[in-house]
């Protein structure tokens, strides 16, 4: 049991660093330009969607990991 809760918080760490640094790195210095007084709004908008669906792919992969995890120690 305590292998796999500590795989999940490994996985979970994981998720968070590389997912800290694609933002950071990547979508950090990413501007949209062309739209004069918009810039900066449909900037923001593009980084805030692109966090969120990052983010739901995080809660997926735990999700599924956590359930592997969960059937694998119970054994159905």
């Amino acid at each position: 049991m305590k292998i796999g809760l500590f795989s999940f918080i490994f996985v979970m760490w994981v998720l968070i660093i590389v997912g800290g640094g694609i933002l950071v790195m990547i979508l950090g210095p990413f501007s949209i330009s062309g739209y004069g007084d918009f810039d900066s709004l449909l900037t923001s908008i593009f980084k805030a969607i692109i966090a969120i669906l990052l983010i739901i792919v995080w809660i997926l992969i735990l999700s599924k990991l956590k359930n592997w995890i969960f059937k694998k120690e119970i054994k159905f």
